[in-house]
């Protein structure tokens, strides 16, 4: 897909904007980013900027609760919001002719949402059962990315739950809430995109209607989550009573994603090249040739890629019999990443998995709801929307010697190795 000719301006309150036409269908895509995460939160508040992303659907300055939903779905449209470790995202996908309602909308909320008692109780429990459901209540809930990086990391932000625990979220006050707000929720500290079909010059004129008279407030300092690696393996275990067998978990601090990119996007490879496909290292020795495990997997990024600043994770994951032991796992696991370090992948390998990483790339791009988030969360964190169109020459590019010192790194000594023990002991809501 050729790179296509997208702007980017900023306003007098401080909010960027990035506008992507594309006139191929007649939908526009709106969305906004703020750059407040999991790791932005305060300590004694695990799950807050999850907690927060859900009230700000529960109305604004001028509207009253559920009427956002009610007028993105009679326009004909579609609407979510998602928290990650360094954003918070916002979105509605809508037809053209509706442009100036979802502009009219993320505006609205932006100047003031509706904070009250009732709203935060409400979608406390929400929240709360949301945890329930996906985490508490189910096999391997919260497997890896709730349960690997307090073993993995030692700082707050890094070690985390960022779904919430029960008792943080229920102490969560009003004042927290717009104490969160008046931090994080500024024009200064936000990315809006408008992608689709639209008239560029009559977006930045509804743009500076809707969005120009929300008052600047200065972008919170960055800061900088940074701590350093292991100096030895780290070990923990979690008792499931929902899971049907044992499965641990292997986590590796990776390069910077955002300074180090190209050491990145090989570990990106590295994890396909481990398990992506039933020709995968992994795959064919612990699936297929011994066989060790049930399930296996790699992944750069506990919760994807592209959707996290310094540190991240590589993860490898594996669910085993009761009669494999870890030790087999991590064994095998430790040599095919030594067989990798020493022998580079050969080139039908490799161009297999970067084939792959292309193809799904372009198929993300296709997609206006993934265009538009993807041109947001990458000016936000690159400060380079267009970055994500030359994301798959850039995959391209890595080289056989480029997956083979990924591998390297992935030293026994400086990792984290989280084992996961079925029971069938009922256990409480939050730890």
């Amino acid at each position: 897909m050729a790179e296509p000719e997208n702007s980017r301006f900023t306003l007098d309150n401080g909010l960027r904007v990035v506008l992507a036409p594309d006139s191929t269908a007649p939908v526009v895509g709106v969305s906004v980013h703020y750059d407040v995460g999991f790791r932005s939160e305060p300590e004694g508040r695990t799950g807050f900027a999850h907690l927060f992303e859900h009230l700000m659907f529960q109305g604004s300055e001028s509207l009253e609760k559920l009427a956002h939903f009610k007028i993105v779905q009679s326009s004909g449209g579609t609407f979510n919001g998602s928290t990650h470790p360094d954003y918070t995202d916002y979105f509605e996908v809508l037809p053209s002719a509706a442009l100036e309602r979802a502009l009219f909308l993320e505006a609205d909320r932006m100047r003031a949402p509706k904070l009250t008692r009732e709203n935060l109780a409400n979608q406390i429990d929400v929240v709360k059962e949301e945890i329930r459901l996906n985490v508490l209540n189910r096999p391997y809930g919260g497997f890896p990315w709730i349960l690997l990086p307090p073993v993995l990391y030692q700082t707050f932000p890094n070690a985390h739950n960022g779904y919430g625990d029960f008792t943080d979220l229920e102490q969560a006050s009003l004042d927290d809430c717009a104490a969160f707000f008046d931090t994080y929720y500024s024009p200064a500290n936000a990315v809006l995109t408008v992608a689709g079909d639209f008239e560029p010059e009559r977006a930045r004129e509804l743009i500076e209607k809707h969005f120009g008279d929300v008052p600047h407030r200065p972008a919170p300092a960055k800061r900088s989550f940074a701590e350093p690696p292991p100096a030895g393996e780290l070990r923990g275990t979690h008792t499931d009573p929902h899971a049907p067998l044992p499965a641990l978990a292997i986590g590796y601090r990776m390069p910077d994603p955002i300074n180090e990119l190209d050491g990145y996007l090989a570990n990106l490879v590295l994890a396909g090249v481990l398990t992506d496909g039933d020709g995968a290292r992994l795959q064919q020795r612990l699936v297929h040739r011994e066989p060790l495990v049930t399930d296996i997997g790699a992944g750069a990024g506990l919760f994807g890629p592209f959707e996290a600043r310094d540190p991240d994770t590589f993860s490898v994951t594996a669910i085993h019999a009761p009669d494999v032991s870890p030790e087999r796992v991590l064994t095998a696991v430790d040599e095919e990443l030594e067989k990798l370090a020493t022998a580079p992948p050969e080139p039908q390998e490799l161009a297999k998995v970067t084939a792959r990483w292309s193809a799904s790339l372009h198929s993300e791009h296709d997609r206006l709801v993934s265009r538009t988030l993807g041109l947001g969360s990458f000016e936000l964190l690159y400060g380079d929307p267009s970055l994500m169109y030359r994301l798959a020459d850039r995959m391209a590019a890595v080289t056989a010697e480029d997956v083979a010192a990924a591998a390297k790194a992935l030293r026994p000594d400086s990792r984290a190795v989280l084992l996961v023990e079925p029971n069938t002991e009922t256990t409480g809501e939050s730890k």
